[in-house]
Parts: structure tokens; sequence; C-alpha cells
């Protein structure tokens, strides 16, 4: 699952930290990517790629297979493929390469199987980067906040989706929205969330994340909020956002 929007500050790498970490907590294999040259995945899970050290960037110009670049968190069950400083001058070293779109996808390919979910936090862009992960991805979250402009440069990125789906990865669909920073104490978030939820309906999750200064330390320590702390409003919200993640696929893992 790709987890994208090209709009910055709407709580993409806060979902995949916190969703991944959830996920792993209740036995689930998780794998996130950190597909983010800026890293905030990576280091909001305590782990810092130095000078040198092998990271997602030498497996997209093939220098590593994606198993040899993982590391542990401070989670059972949730492994990082973390991000580094190199990865800002991947695109264009990937623009002259065969297959340039296709990178990820023939690196995640291998080790599929060996995850139950793999998530992957895109940088707010709709660069090469972003394209790798959604032709590597069955299904894409979109995070929208609950704020003013909520809805600005979704269309750019429903645009770029049908463009994948026609180009790379037909398979491609849109697995949730979800609604971030709400704020039960302004009518505007109230109003951006019935907005969205008329615009993408039941793709919508039920549960909403809060405004919450504990998503918003626990960055700063390398830990994702439930075990930062696990009892805080903003830990609930994503227990539940986990919840209705595997409701949502468990009719096809039945299928399957």
């Amino acid at each position: 699952m790709a987890i994208a929007n090209q709009k910055g500050g709407v709580g993409k790498t806060t979902t995949a930290i916190n969703l991944g970490a959830t996920l792993a907590s209740e036995g689930h294999r998780v794998l996130l990517v950190d597909l983010d040259p800026q890293g905030n995945a990576s280091t909001g899970l305590g782990v810092r790629i130095v000078d040198g050290g092998r990271s997602i960037y030498n497996v997209l110009i093939g220098h590593s297979a994606l198993d040899e670049i993982v590391v542990p968190t401070g989670l059972n069950n949730l492994v990082l493929a973390p991000s580094s400083i190199d990865l800002a001058g991947a695109e264009l070293e990937m623009v002259s390469m065969l297959s340039r779109e296709q990178r990820l996808a023939a690196a995640i390919a291998p080790v599929a199987e060996d995850y139950d979910t793999i998530l992957v936090d895109c940088a707010p862009s709709l660069g090469l980067l972003t394209i790798n992960a959604l032709a590597a991805a069955d299904e894409l979250l979109i995070p929208v906040q609950c704020e003013f402009y909520a809805l600005e440069g979704l269309g750019q990125l429903m645009d770029s989706i049908d463009l994948v789906r026609e180009s790379l990865n037909s398979g491609l669909h849109i697995g949730g929205v979800l609604l971030t920073m709400f704020d039960t104490r302004t009518k505007l978030s109230t109003d951006v969330a019935t907005q969205i939820r008329n615009y993408f309906g039941e793709r919508v999750f039920r549960t909403v994340i809060p405004r919450s200064i504990r998503l918003s330390e626990a960055p700063s320590y390398g830990e994702p909020i439930e075990l930062y702390d696990r009892m805080s409003p903003g830990a609930v919200a994503y227990r539940y956002v986990a919840i209705e993640f595997l409701q949502r696929h468990r009719p096809q893992e039945q299928e399957r």
C-alpha cells in the first residue's frame, strides 16, 4: 500500500509509522518503505542512516537487494527499509535507467510473500519516486487533513492514478482515504470531513485522526505512538484505523 498525497503536512508519515506499528503489535508482519528523501519515517522510528550506509536508494539504483537493507525497529514484526539523503538525487539517476518507473516493484517482488503488509511512505510530490510507489502498490491510502484547501491538488493526484493504471499498474485502486488533524473545537473540521465523505464515499475511513500533541511528540523520541503513549487519543484512533484496515482486507484474504 502506497501512502501518498502530493500536498505536504497531511499526515502521510505519521500514518505510515503508526498504522504499521499498530498492525505489527497485532502480530502482522509489516515492512515500511521510507521513499521520502527527508527520511522522516526512518527518524520517526529511531533509525538514522549515516553517510555511506545502505538505504532504499541503493535498492533503486540496483546496488542492493531490498532484503539486504531492511533494519529492525523498536517493535517486533515491524521492519524498515530506511531512506537517506542520497535518495534526493535518485530521480535524476533513474531517468536513464530501463523500466525506471518499475524499479521499486521489481525490488519488492522477491520479498512480498515475507510480509502481511508492505507500506510505502511517499514524498509530498508526484515525481518519479511516487510513481514508483504507485506502480508497485496494490492500493493507495490518501491522508487528507481536515483544514482549508483539503481538496487542493486531489484532482491532480486522481489524474496521476489514472495514468499509472493505464500504463503501469492496472490493478491500482484507492484502498482508503483517512481524515487527519481533526479538531473537534472547529466547525471547519466537520465541514471539511463532510466534503471529503461526499467526494470519496465509502472509501473514507470511519475513524478520524485527531489533532494530538502526543502524536507530534512521538517522532522526536524515535517511537510510534503505540510505544510512546498508547493510551493517548491518537494511539487509540490508529488502533481503530488498523481494525478498519483489516476488516477491509479480510474478504480479499479469504478469496485467496
